[in-house]
C-alpha cells in the first residue's frame, strides 16, 4: 500500500490539510487537475446524480489511498 501512496504523491494526488471539508479527497483531486476545491466538489455531486453509487465506493477508497499533504 505504501507503493500506491508513493505513486499518488509523485503524481500530485495528496489530500491537502488547509482546504478540507470532509477528508480532502475532492480538494486534492481539484488541486491535481487545476480546479478549485469547490468546483471539484460540485463535479463530484453532479457525477453522483448522473451515475449514482459509484462515487460512494470510490471516495472512501481514495480517502484511504491518498496520502496527506506534509
Amino acid at each position: 500500500m505504501n507503493d500506491i501512496r508513493a505513486g499518488m504523491r509523485n503524481q500530485g494526488l495528496v489530500r491537502p490539510r488547509d482546504t478540507r471539508v470532509l477528508a480532502g479527497v475532492c480538494a486534492g483531486l481539484g488541486r491535481r487537475f487545476g480546479l478549485s476545491p469547490w468546483v471539484a466538489r460540485l463535479l463530484f455531486v453532479l457525477l453522483l446524480m448522473v451515475l449514482p453509487g459509484s462515487q460512494l465506493v470510490v471516495y472512501p477508497i481514495l480517502w484511504v489511498l491518498m496520502p496527506n499533504e506534509y
